[in-house]
């Protein structure tokens, strides 16, 4: 890590300062970082060196945004997730890396169309029925499988992001309320899932050391996002959201 060249250090700061941005005003920006930091080191060490600069995100996140999120929301997912990070720690020694990315780039971009069809149908005055009832109150079928999947591709590959793009778009969360909710959700999953990240070796003092020099960039990105999430539109927020999902799912199929 320490003997990269210029490019791939200048790689390493962009995918620090866009985890920043994405934990405050875009979220789905962080799946971004998963293809760069695969671009400048080994795919399972960078998983080791992303985790510590989430949790750092997530940490300015929920200072900035802790009263805006709704608390039932994160409830309701985090067993579910919980176990989805636990699937997710026994199976990555078993299972193969390019066809978990094509099956979950596969669900993403099902998902994203499900919402997007939702979202013209409600543009067109028409009433749409899914998984969500009432108020945004999801069913527990539906909390259940976003919940698990979200764990488990977290756990592997850093990639719930897109995944809770839809989740909270779907429960018509404000983007205030998106951002807090899911501040919250990740800070608490992230840090859940390092005693199994430093298990499997893929956090150490060596990727520690290489995260203290990316930090900087972090906390420029968290609050940049901060100051732009204030100034968008719910609707180009909306769409902006489900506009990274569907680069995150391309990405994860490439």
């Amino acid at each position: 890590m320490h003997h990269l060249l210029p490019w791939q250090w200048g790689a390493a700061f962009l995918g620090a300062f866009l985890v920043g941005i994405s934990k405050t005003g875009f979220s789905g920006a962080g799946i971004l970082v998963v293809a760069l930091f695969a671009q400048i080191l080994p795919a399972r060490a960078s998983t080791g060196v992303v985790l510590p600069l989430l949790i750092s995100g997530d940490v300015i996140a929920v200072s900035a945004f802790r009263r805006h999120a709704v608390w039932s929301h994160v409830i309701r997912m985090l067993p579910w997730s919980m176990t989805g990070v636990v699937l997710g720690y026994l199976a990555m020694s078993h299972i193969d890396d390019a066809g978990t990315k094509k099956l979950i780039g596969i669900t993403l971009i099902v998902m994203t169309s499900i919402q997007i069809v939702k979202k013209i149908r409600e543009r067109g005055g028409a009433s749409t029925s899914d998984s969500t009832g009432p108020g945004g109150k999801a069913h527990l079928a539906y909390v259940a499988a976003m919940g698990l999947l979200a764990g488990f591709t977290t756990m592997t590959a850093n990639a719930a992001g897109p995944i809770m793009i839809l989740y909270l778009l779907a429960m018509g969360l404000p983007k205030m309320e998106f951002v807090g909710t899911g501040a919250w959700y990740f800070l608490i999953v992230n840090v859940f899932k390092v005693p199994f990240s430093m298990g499997q070796g893929l956090i150490n003092v060596p990727s520690i050391l290489f995260d203290l020099k990316l930090v900087p960039a972090c906390i420029v990105g968290a609050l940049l996002g901060r100051v732009l999430v204030k100034r968008i539109n719910q609707t180009a927020f909306e769409y902006m959201a489900l506009a990274f999902a569907v680069i995150g799912a391309v990405r994860l199929l490439m």
